[in-house]
């Protein structure tokens, strides 16, 4: 080989290594800022479906959570979901069972009406996940234990712990657009 065709060679196999950095690169950084956008969801959906597709079920999630028209409530809708929430807590001194399964309708309505689609419990799971991956967990829970309840598997304690989780994400959904509060107050 003469030296203009080594030089060829040497700057194709620059040019391949370079790519193969840069590639490793943007592979690495998609996956810190989804591990840092998703928290423990991350390491749950690695868990579920493995390492080597967790990065690509969880960016797809996040493009389909982007094409949904999410809200903020109002205020009004904000303190009527509130004042449900109090009469559901009072409840469940004397009924238990049904204050869970109240929850559960009430949290799914709040995301009814911040924009979340209404479909199998999983998905909206899926869903909530990119926007609250700290709670979705508890949401989780808190159906695993209405479902127990449902085939009378669950005693007071795992209903209040049920509430409490379904309480968490809860409070993360009742965001309040604050913008039409200051269009209503001027």
């Amino acid at each position: 080989m003469d030296s203009e065709t080594l030089m060829l060679v040497g700057m194709g196999v620059v040019v391949v290594l370079l790519g193969l950095a840069a590639w490793a690169y943007t592979s690495r950084r998609r996956r810190v800022n989804l591990r840092e956008r998703f928290g423990p969801e991350y390491q749950r959906t690695v868990e579920t479906v493995g390492p080597a597709r967790a990065d690509t079920v969880l960016q797809e999630r996040a493009e389909r959570v982007s094409r949904f028209n999410l809200r903020k409530l109002t205020q009004a809708q904000a303190d009527a979901f509130a004042r449900e929430w109090r009469r559901i807590q009072a409840r469940f001194v004397d009924n238990p069972d049904d204050a869970v399964g109240e929850a559960d309708q009430l949290v799914t309505q709040v995301m009814t009406a911040r924009g979340y689609p209404l479909e199998d419990f999983d998905r909206r799971a899926d869903d909530v996940s990119v926007d609250h991956p700290v709670v979705v967990q508890n949401y989780r829970t808190a159906r695993a234990l209405a479902l127990r309840r449902q085939r009378g598997e669950a005693g007071t304690e795992e209903m209040r712990q049920a509430v409490v989780n379904y309480r968490a994400l809860f409070d993360e959904l009742l965001e309040v657009d604050t913008r039409s509060a200051h269009r209503r107050a001027s």
